[in-house]
């Protein structure tokens, strides 16, 4: 598993994106009431075969958005934040790359944050990237500034939203 804290490359701290296999899941249901839920959920479930959309597990605190993404270069994609939700991100079909950047690194945002979509995307280049592959999944908070879906190609994946207030 790795925790990634920023001023260090080789430092190692809880604080932040959290990127770990599946089978190690256990580990990180503690860190919230609904983390074992969707772990579970996950494994149970043939999920690269299932239809694109919305599979909702407890209303609005807990959906996974099952997505056939493009893929794109790094330059091109830009880094988001959210407030209210966590993410769990698991590549299905291939590996994706992503960048990432604390949130205290970056300046203004391109639009005010859109509140309704729990969203802000910011120009900053990340910090660091790291290749994710199937099997693997990441874990977002707020202070985790991420580019998702780089790489080449078309990607099943899985994005789920955990309300962090559930």
């Amino acid at each position: 598993c790795l925790f990634r804290y920023s001023f260090s490359r080789s430092s190692f701290i809880f604080s932040v994106m959290i990127l770990s296999h599946i089978s190690d899941s256990a580990r990180y249901e503690a860190l919230h009431p609904l983390f074992k839920k969707v772990f579970d959920y996950v494994k149970a479930n043939d999920l690269l075969h299932a239809p694109a959309g919305r599979i909702v597990l407890d209303g609005d605190a807990l959906f996974i958005n099952v997505c056939d993404a493009n893929l794109v270069t790094a330059e091109a994609q830009k880094l988001e934040v959210h407030q209210k939700y966590i993410d769990i991100h698991f590549p299905l079909s291939g590996e994706e790359i992503v960048g990432w950047k604390h949130l205290s690194g970056l300046g203004e945002s391109e639009a005010p944050f859109d509140a309704e979509n729990d969203f802000a995307l910011y120009a900053e280049q990340p910090s660091t990237y790291y290749t994710v592959l199937p099997g693997e999944f990441y874990i977002v908070y707020p202070e985790d500034a991420h580019a998702p879906i780089i790489g080449e190609g078309c990607l099943r994946k899985l994005i789920v939203k955990v309300l962090i207030d559930a």
